[in-house]
């Protein structure tokens, strides 16, 4: 007898707990947070979270009644195969809400099909291969893409009377997406691309690549390379070959002057060009709010960045969506939310074109500045409104 009363007892035990899991469960919102936390883009995942720490300590970690959860997973990247595995994890083990993150093309590429077949929103918070959200229905896209930041730096070189360049870009999806749409612009508007260099997208060595810029004797360089290590590389190799003593400008994407390095970088950067959707030196109440929550929420994380800002409007979407469903998601209902979102971020007022659901937003022309001791991305002019233009 004693033997069967412990053992209902504990069968009830049983009952109550996963019956307080199932509540427990009920009532979290769960985010998987894939990206590379360790690796060459370690500072990919970081800034992420970084990001989405400074939206939680500005606006609570709970949404209507529900407590969010975020669920960090390391891809080591880039790592395909990696990311996709994660995500089937978290989608059947984890049973998360949304899928966000991805820092790099690849992974975002091998993750589109499991949101698609599980119905779960996926928020991109770096990734900027134009074709990612043709690849999901349930994708949207918070960062930005290589040709809406990089026809701008055409349209702008043109106008300067910069018409004859050699392009250097990382051989990948974001980097011929690059080189692309600045071609185009530049052919476009009757300049001249005398050569188009392609370099590895893992640890290139950019000393050749510098002499044959150097060779070809351009008025300028355009560059994109993913942010971090590799712009303190390539400028490193552009001061000491004499390119700027040559009269050889430097043009780039906003990678190559990335917020979080640039002050590594030093003066090796001032007077560069750069077309890009955020500076840490971004003028509004906004920013400025998200400046310090940042600071307050990552005390060692240095300067934020871009993907820490995407990251941020990332989560705003997500609790937006979250207000709107009343903590109930689902993958339909959120996409129609998402696709017609407009928010104030710290880089200006952003939207989602319901037609590609990609952002829209403005892509600011920066030159690298000092401002007292330090080097910042001054804004000085300014496209409004820039779609997604590589679909």
């Amino acid at each position: 007898m004693k033997f069967k009363k412990s053992a209902l007892l504990a069968m009830l035990a049983g009952v109550n707990f996963f019956a307080a899991a199932h509540v427990q469960a009920a009532d979290t919102i769960k985010i998987g947070l894939i990206a590379a936390f360790s690796g060459p883009f370690a500072d990919y995942g970081k800034q992420m979270e970084g990001g989405i720490k400074a939206y939680m300590a500005q606006n609570g970690d709970t949404v209507a009644g529900k407590k969010i959860q975020i669920i960090v997973k390391d891809t080591t990247g880039p790592s395909p195969e990696i990311a996709k595995r994660l995500a089937q994890e978290l989608v059947v083990r984890d049973k998360v809400d949304f899928l966000a993150g991805f820092g790099l093309t690849p992974e975002a590429l091998a993750v589109a099909p499991i949101a698609e077949q599980a119905k779960k929103p996926m928020i991109i918070m770096n990734a900027a291969t134009s074709i990612i959200t043709t690849k999901s229905n349930y994708i949207a896209r918070f960062s930005m893409t290589l040709p809406q930041v990089s026809g701008p730096m055409a349209t702008w070189a043109l106008k300067n009377n910069i018409k004859k360049v050699v392009t250097l870009v990382a051989d990948y999806g974001p980097g011929i997406d690059a080189e692309t749409a600045f071609k185009t612009n530049l052919l476009g508007g009757g300049g001249q691309v005398i050569e188009s260099i392609r370099v590895p997208l893992r640890n290139p060595e950019f000393a050749p690549y510098i002499q044959r810029i150097k060779d070809a004797k351009p008025e300028a360089v355009f560059i994109f390379v993913p942010a971090g290590e590799q712009g303190i590389a390539f400028m490193k190799g552009y001061r000491e070959r004499g390119l700027a003593e040559a009269g050889i400008k430097v043009i780039a994407t906003g990678d190559l002057t990335d917020d979080h390095v640039l002050p590594a970088m030093g003066d090796a950067t001032l007077g560069v060009i750069t077309t890009f959707h955020y500076s840490a030196a971004h003028n509004s109440p906004e920013n400025k709010a998200f400046l310090k929550s940042y600071a307050a929420a990552n005390p060692n994380g240095g300067r934020p960045n871009f993907m820490a800002v995407a990251a941020y409007d990332g989560m705003a979407a997500i609790y937006e969506v979250s207000k709107k469903l009343n903590g109930n998601i689902d993958g339909d209902k959120a996409m129609a939310i998402l696709k017609n979102i407009k928010l104030n971020s710290p880089r200006g007022p952003i939207s989602i074109d319901p037609a590609t659901r990609d952002i829209v937003q403005t892509v600011y022309v920066r030159k690298v500045e000092k401002v007292g001791n330090e080097v910042y991305n001054i804004e000085f002019d300014k496209f409004l409104n820039v779609k997604d233009t590589g679909k």
